[in-house]
């Protein structure tokens, strides 16, 4: 038993059509006319499936297949349709289409499972202007409160309360939005990345999500005038903040490891041509899978920066805005994944994925893992990203044995 992979292919087009610019790819942000729009087409697709659907308060989509069996638990597949700003088709898209195909290709096939099947659509899950990203997912892990959530807004007003319920949810329902029974979480996504593509490899099993470390810094110096002020006289923030951007850069490099570190984003201040810059502001994140790591790549960068602050006379200002663990999967259904991969003879490697995703807070509570599909030249939050169909096929059909395998076990 396949899926069907051109049907699949032709769906992936289908989707990639909404909120698609020509040359700047795709922007379909959770509650946007593209997203609403999407929203409406899932739903009625999996109606004519014949799956149960409902949509959660918090407006995540779901659709079942229901056995035969009352007391049953449940085996979920999902990822998200929303995209980032000029984003691509696959990035999320595909693991809620994948999960839509493997549910069509078992009744195709009249096969009955002992868990009830169940295909979910988690909202928000990229960055988006309500600022509340993996919403549907930490909503349904009671991550994001009530009052956090009512109490959000958009850069124009709009109240996070009526772009839910426009998608069909209803946040004052928010206590009911607890699942149980949930024997399993599957995710499919696309690499991302270029571990795969280097390896030669179609997929990959996630065992872990690595852990998310964010400071916000604040660099001091002394603004003046920049014609006035000799070269020798300058307590400039921007060349200070240069030097401890390289640092870092640097500093994780002589690691020798998968972690990395990044300075995504910088505000200089006054930002004037003719003032040397007497502020910036910016955010330094780190990325490992050990925790220890990332305490010791924080510990050396902050040891050059007051080596920096010395040699410039300049002020460092720290505060941190993110120390999120990492997150070990379910080391049950990882297994699943390899035993499954193996059976079929699909070279695969297993790895950490470097990218948060819903699986992280679905993991709380419930048994998960995740696969991944190369992606070619690692592109991905861009137009340009792309997965073969050669390689979705071999993760959709190892993903479909996977679910069977575990139906059977758990």
């Amino acid at each position: 038993m396949k899926i069907n992979i051109g049907r699949l292919m032709k769906e992936v087009e289908f989707y990639g059509q909404y909120g698609s610019v020509s040359g700047e790819g795709i922007t379909r942000p959770s509650f946007s006319a593209a997203d609403y729009e999407v929203r409406a087409i899932f739903i009625n697709q999996l109606k004519e499936m014949g799956l149960q659907v409902h949509v959660d308060p918090i407006a995540n989509i779901w659709g079942k297949l229901a056995c035969e069996r009352e007391d049953a638990a449940t085996i979920v597949i999902g990822s998200h349709l929303d995209t980032v700003p000029n984003g691509g088709k696959f990035d999320g898209a595909l693991g809620v289409l994948v999960a839509k195909e493997i549910i069509q290709t078992l009744l195709e096939n009249n096969v009955l499972l002992q868990h009830n099947l169940e295909i979910v659509s988690f909202t928000a899950e990229e960055p988006n202007d309500f600022n509340l990203s993996t919403m549907g997912s930490r909503a349904l892990t009671g991550k994001l409160t009530y009052s956090q959530l009512m109490n959000t807004s958009d850069s124009n007003g709009r109240m996070l309360h009526e772009a839910v319920k426009k998608a069909g949810g209803d946040l004052t329902k928010l206590s009911e939005i607890t699942r149980e029974n949930l024997a399993a979480y599957f995710e499919l996504h696309i690499e991302q990345g270029k571990r795969l593509e280097r390896q030669n490899l179609s997929i990959g099993i996630v065992d872990k999500i690595v852990g998310i470390y964010r400071d916000q810094i604040q660099v001091h110096g002394e603004a003046n005038h920049s014609g006035t002020t000799m070269m020798v006289d300058r307590i400039d923030a921007l060349t200070a903040a240069c030097e401890m951007v390289l640092a870092i850069e640097n500093i994780t490099r002589s690691f020798n490891t998968d972690a990395v570190a990044t300075v995504g984003k910088l505000d200089v201040y006054p930002n004037a041509a003719n003032i040397i810059p007497g502020r910036v502001d910016f955010t330094l994140e780190i990325r490992s899978s050990c925790k220890e790591e990332r305490r010791a790549i924080k510990d050396a960068i902050y040891k050059e920066f007051e080596k920096i602050s010395e040699s410039r006379k300049i002020n460092i200002i720290s505060n941190n805005i993110l120390d999120q663990e990492e997150c070990t999967f379910d080391a049950d259904i990882v297994r699943y994944l390899q035993e499954t991969a193996d059976s079929l003879e699909i070279p695969y490697t297993t790895f950490a994925s470097m990218a948060g995703h819903d699986a992280t807070h679905v993991a709380g509570i419930a048994k998960t893992a995740m696969i991944f599909v190369k992606s070619i030249d690692g592109k991905s939050h861009s137009p340009e990203e792309l997965s073969l169909a050669e390689d979705i096929e071999k993760a959709a059909n190892t993903l479909l044995e996977a679910i069977l395998m575990a139906d059977k076990k758990l």
